[in-house]
């Protein structure tokens, strides 16, 4: 039964997924582990930017962007400002 409809990053889904070679494939594409991701997503949603929503955090959990231009690559629809894309930069390197 779906209980709810929020994207997960891929480190949030590995404690969701039953079969240990899915596990570990996963864990291959994530250096974060699920409580990481979980702090990420909550400093994430701290910021309050209405242009962000749960599948933008999710991507941004996933690929962890370093610079603003990557930002912009992940997030084309979300039109960041300068002052909003320093601020999850900076929440993202607080988890690397």
């Amino acid at each position: 039964m779906i209980k709810n409809l929020i994207p997960l990053s891929m480190a949030e889904s590995v404690s969701y997924i039953k079969n240990p070679e899915v596990k570990s494939f996963i864990k291959k594409f994530t250096n974060l582990d699920e409580k990481k991701a979980a702090g990420l997503r909550e400093k994430l949603n701290q910021l309050n930017l209405i242009k962000l929503n749960n599948k933008h955090i999710s991507k941004l959990i996933d690929l962890m962007p370093e610079e603003k231009e990557e930002i912009s690559r992940i997030l084309p629809d979300s039109n960041l400002d300068e002052n909003e894309a320093n601020a999850i930069i900076s929440a993202i390197k607080e988890f690397k």
